[in-house]
């Protein structure tokens, strides 16, 4: 049983506290909360959820970190590093002459001319050809080497007797030498050592002379020394060189000069008379790619010695340097290869001291680029989130006003707007900024209006829904008494009431935002180099190479991505519940 005087006594004191009006009166919990402003308990309600505390945490370092940390980055968003490094470089190219090199002998010419019906005779495989009525013929040496002579003509017969048409008298010798010729029935006969040629044309034989006028070698030559290439390459040296070549000597001279000729697979080595290497005769080419680089004649002999060999590779050391090359071939090419020092981009660096996130793709700080393109994905996500709730609230508040004509028209219109499928036209629109070349400041504004543009219709039915319950209530009648104007009547009065639940949305939506704009950056369609935004980081995952092996390029952008999201999300869903006015106290 309960005791009435305990009872009595327990609530004694307070009706006495409640009686005495000079006593001060204690504000306990329940009092505080109905002198509250409307305001200060929906803070109350909302910092109670400790989820949107958590929330209000997250977005607060997001922001820190896109805004303020720019401040104390000491690198800029588009800044690429650079570092002295190796690669493999093409450094000479080589190669077997296929087209013949022609020297004229002193004195004479052999034109584009003379050298075009050459190749055709030799295609024919004719032993004479005319060029510009001047008769010549050729004598291959070896595989690689052709003598040209001009056949000067100096005498000419009909019916079995010669004249001279030069004005001078044949010698006895050459009539000898003519007509065993005839008796023998061969071309070309010898008299005082020179060469004569029997040339028919119908009923009219031609005796002419033979005058070496060229030589057409698939040979390079190549002098050791450079004061002594214009030697090497004279008609003279080439032509005896060829003759000794041709019949495997191992020895010839000119001028009184001995020159010995030591034969390798391939090329062939010249020696003067001391001993010493003087040229190098070779049916491969070897060119430097930097015409202004100078290659040593044995830096090409070693070369021309692996390419006989099938060799993939050789080192050759000069200057006390040793260099190591690689031959590729392709096709009938030969690219000689070498590690060259270069100035190159650091890509893909993992995190260090100094640079705590790494390097991008581009070489640049990826810390740094996360803290500027956390400023654009944010930027995006508000300007457009402003721009769907201003069109939406205009449009909403006037159709949920008005009602009848106007709410019929204008909400056709919202849906219009809501057939037009949202992501095939935004990314139309991004194929053609991307066709137009837009700059990428431009391309971000232009972003945002079209996110903007496409977004508002959730938020115009939600004001006109709302509108429509709130505008026939007691204080929109005495608004109406009281002849306050129509838009001060949907601005000053509705539209406030309708803000707490524009507020939950558009803190949902934005999260919504970042995620399309980090779509459209990672397909490539949303802020483009140099600037950053988290979802152009993220991009880079596109690729399984760097997905699987550079986790450091793309896990911190979609961690960045989420943790906004769900900040946005954690602190719509508190703001829902601390508007709810049936939430508890």
């Amino acid at each position: 049983m309960i005791d009435n005087n305990e009872i009595n006594e327990n609530t004694e004191p307070e009706k006495n506290h409640l009686e005495d009006p000079n006593e001060p009166m204690a504000l306990d919990d329940a009092r505080r909360v109905k002198v509250l402003s409307p305001g200060m308990l929906v803070f109350k309600r909302f910092i109670r959820n400790k989820l949107a505390v958590i929330g209000i945490v997250i977005l607060t370092f997001m922001f820190l970190f896109s805004f303020v940390g720019p401040l104390f980055s000491p690198y800029d968003q588009a800044q690429v590093f650079k570092g002295i490094g190796s690669m493999t470089k093409e450094f000479a190219g080589a190669t077997y002459n296929t087209e013949l090199r022609y020297t004229a002998a002193e004195g004479f010419q052999f034109s584009a001319a003379d050298r075009t019906q050459f190749l055709l005779a030799l295609g024919k495989k004719q032993t004479t050809f005319n060029s510009g009525g001047v008769n010549f013929t050729y004598v291959q040496e070896d595989p690689n080497t052709y003598r040209i002579f001009r056949l000067n003509p100096i005498a000419e017969g009909l019916a079995g007797s010669i004249r001279s048409t030069t004005g001078t008298p044949l010698s006895q010798s050459v009539l000898d030498g003519y007509a065993k010729a005839v008796e023998d029935k061969v071309d070309e006969f010898t008299a005082d050592g020179v060469l004569y040629q029997i040339v028919k044309s119908g009923k009219v034989t031609q005796i002419t002379q033979e005058m070496e006028v060229a030589l057409g070698t698939l040979n390079v030559f190549d002098a050791y020394n450079q004061a002594d290439q214009a030697f090497v390459n004279s008609y003279a040296f080439k032509l005896a060189a060829s003759n000794a070549i041709a019949d495997k000597k191992k020895y010839f001279s000119l001028n009184s000069q001995r020159f010995s000729v030591i034969y390798d697979e391939g090329h062939q080595t010249i020696f003067d008379k001391d001993g010493k290497e003087f040229a190098e005769v070779s049916n491969i080419i070897v060119n430097p790619l930097d015409q202004s680089l100078f290659l040593s004649v044995p830096f090409k002999k070693v070369i021309r010695e692996a390419i006989t060999n099938r060799e993939n590779g050789f080192s050759y050391t000069e200057n006390g340097v040793t260099i190591d090359y690689d031959i590729v071939r392709v096709n009938v090419t030969y690219n000689i290869k070498r590690e060259t020092p270069t100035e190159l981009i650091r890509m893909y660096e993992r995190p260090t001291a100094e640079h705590p996130l790494g390097l991008d793709n581009n070489g640049m700080d990826l810390m740094t680029r996360l803290m500027y393109g956390g400023r654009v994905s944010l930027m995006v996500g508000f300007v457009v989130i402003f721009i769907e709730v201003l069109i939406g609230v205009l449009v909403g508040g006037i159709s949920g006003y008005f009602g009848g004509w106007v709410d019929t028209g204008l909400m056709r219109f919202v849906d219009l707007f809501n057939s037009i499928p949202f992501y095939p036209m935004v990314l139309i629109f991004g194929s053609v900024m991307d066709a137009l070349e837009v700059p990428p400041m431009t391309r971000i504004f232009l972003l945002m209006a079209i996110l903007g543009l496409l977004g508002w219709t959730g938020v115009a039915r939600v004001v006109r829904g709302q509108i429509l319950s709130l505008r026939e209530q007691d204080f929109m009648v005495a608004t109406e008494a009281t002849g306050i104007r129509t838009s001060r009547r949907i601005f000053r009065h509705l539209v406030p009431n309708v803000m707490p639940l524009l507020i939950v949305h558009a803190t949902a939506g934005l999260g919504g935002i970042i995620i399309s704009e980090a779509t459209l950056g990672f397909l490539g369609l949303g802020v483009k180099y140099p600037l950053a935004s988290w979802g152009s980081i993220i991009n880079v995952a596109s690729d399984a190479f760097v997905m699987t092996n550079y986790w450091f390029m793309w896990i911190p952008a979609g961690l960045l991505i989420l943790l906004t999201v769900l900040g946005f999300n954690f602190v719509g869903d508190g703001l829902r519940d601390a508007f709810d006015p049936k939430m508890k106290r």
